[in-house]
């Protein structure tokens, strides 16, 4: 396994398992549940924890990619900006996810409004995850990049 590879298999991570922690502290808020939210809580800091993995495996990726022909330097640092600032944004979730666990735990009262922060981070840097999750894609996948062409599947001369 080389480093792009390894880049593309730990930067799904974080990704899907902010999505799921999501869904899942939605429901711990819709049916009141402690032990709901304490995953929620958990899922972001792991999502926190192997953002790290995939933040710093995609300098060595890039030197991989770099030789490839017709790879993008734009498509590069489009998708360095936006993983930049969901690594920030993961990160400040991971740890205030932490600061919410210990809440939800302890049963303090404004242990609410940490869990509506922090749903609300959540569900911020989850948008910020499409960008960066688009962006990595297009540097090797040209049929989702905007200037992708519509090529007919079939040919209906027949």
């Amino acid at each position: 396994m080389n480093a792009a590879h390894f880049h593309l298999f730990v930067n799904h991570l974080p990704i899907i398992g902010l999505w799921i922690g999501i869904l899942v502290l939605i429901a711990g808020l819709l049916f009141k549940k402690t032990d709901v939210k304490l995953t929620a809580y958990g899922l972001f800091i792991f999502s926190a924890i192997s953002s790290i993995f995939a933040f710093l495996s995609g300098e060595r990726a890039v030197e991989v990619v770099k030789e490839i022909a017709g790879i993008s330097e734009t498509l590069i640092h489009t998708h360095e900006e936006y993983a930049e600032l969901f690594f920030i944004l993961i990160l400040i979730l991971g740890a205030l996810s932490l600061v919410a666990f210990v809440t939800e735990l302890k049963k303090l009262k404004y242990a609410k409004y940490i869990l509506i922060l922090t749903l609300i981070l959540a569900l911020a840097t989850g948008v910020l995850a499409k960008y960066v999750a688009t962006s990595g894609g297009e540097i090797r996948h040209t049929e989702i990049r905007n200037d992708a062409k519509m090529i007919p599947l079939h040919n209906n001369d027949d």
